[in-house]
């Protein structure tokens, strides 16, 4: 590389992003490699580029007119690489993702796997796991998220739609202890709930007053599964709050039935997160299309 190169992304990326443990973050190293790398800018050019306080980063005069210059060729370059990468024939190179466990599997998975026969130069690596990855840490290029979304310095965002829910349970079990009329009716009637470490998560349900309320049921089976929990209240265990894409195959053969539709239970939203770049490779491209033009439909089902 030529030595006037060195150290010039890096100094670019801090002032982009207002410190150098974001800077790090967004480049996968640690905050004092990136403050080494400035600094042998700093001695190469024998001019202070960053002004530094334990609170505050700021450029000085010589840093803003090196800044504006810097980031202008940055600029060129990476158009240079977008507009190689965009004059190939085919996306190539490993893609990698992290999706939630059932989720990934069965709506994420099918996507990629129509993608790698659509590009037979492409790879793709799914990791299931719900547990929310570092993607800059844990090398991944996509996540598909649920819930909501926190503010990341160091990350897109982009909504793919709402994972709809229901409350459902067997017919039979409906016969023997009747179907809740409403959200009185729910409260302390036995269900199967979705809990991790001892904790179970509320049901969100619109009450007739247009209000959130969350309902809390009697719940005697536990799982951090929810296609056991699917299994369990169709074998007549209970009531179940579930994804409506997980329902629909269950209600259309009968051994599940409707309680509450997704007009009075309230759903998460589903995004699609990746780090963020100067510019996209034709592999990610190629990958993000698929997932925003097919997730939405399958999100729909019911």
């Amino acid at each position: 590389m030529d030595d006037r190169l060195r150290g010039v992304a890096e100094f670019v990326d801090v002032v982009d992003a207002g410190s150098f443990a974001a800077a790090g973050e967004r480049l996968g190293v640690t905050r004092s490699a990136i403050a080494k790398i400035v600094a042998r800018l700093e001695q190469r050019l024998g001019v202070r580029l960053l002004q530094r306080t334990t609170r505050h980063l700021s450029l000085t005069d010589e840093g803003q007119a090196y800044y504006d210059q810097c980031r202008r060729v940055v600029a060129e370059l990476g158009a240079a690489e977008a507009a190689l990468d965009a004059g190939r024939r085919e996306p190539s190179g490993r893609l990698r993702l992290t999706a939630p466990v059932l989720f990934g599997r069965q709506c994420v998975a099918p996507v990629m796997q129509r993608l790698i026969e659509r590009h037979p130069l492409l790879d793709v690596e799914m990791s299931f796991s719900d547990r929310v990855a570092d993607l800059v840490e844990d090398g991944f290029d996509i996540a598909v998220r649920i819930g909501p979304l926190p503010d990341h310095a160091t990350l897109i965002g982009r909504r793919l739609g709402v994972q709809r829910m229901g409350i459902c349970a067997s017919p039979d079990w409906l016969e023997r202890h009747g179907r809740p009329a409403g959200i009185d009716e729910l409260t302390g009637r036995v269900g199967i709930a979705y809990g991790r470490g001892g904790q179970s998560a509320a049901w969100r349900v619109l009450g007739a007053d247009g209000e959130v309320h969350e309902v809390r049921i009697a719940a005697r089976l536990r799982y951090d599964d929810l296609q056991a929990i699917a299994d369990a209240a169709a074998a007549g265990l209970g009531l179940a709050w579930l994804p409506c894409w997980l329902m629909a195959p269950y209600l259309r053969d009968g051994r599940l039935s409707l309680v509450l539709d997704s007009n009075s239970v309230l759903g998460s939203e589903v995004h699609l997160v990746r780090p963020q770049s100067r510019h996209m490779s034709s592999k990610l491209r190629v990958a993000i299309d698929a997932l925003v033009d097919e997730i939405p439909r399958v999100l729909a089902k019911i």
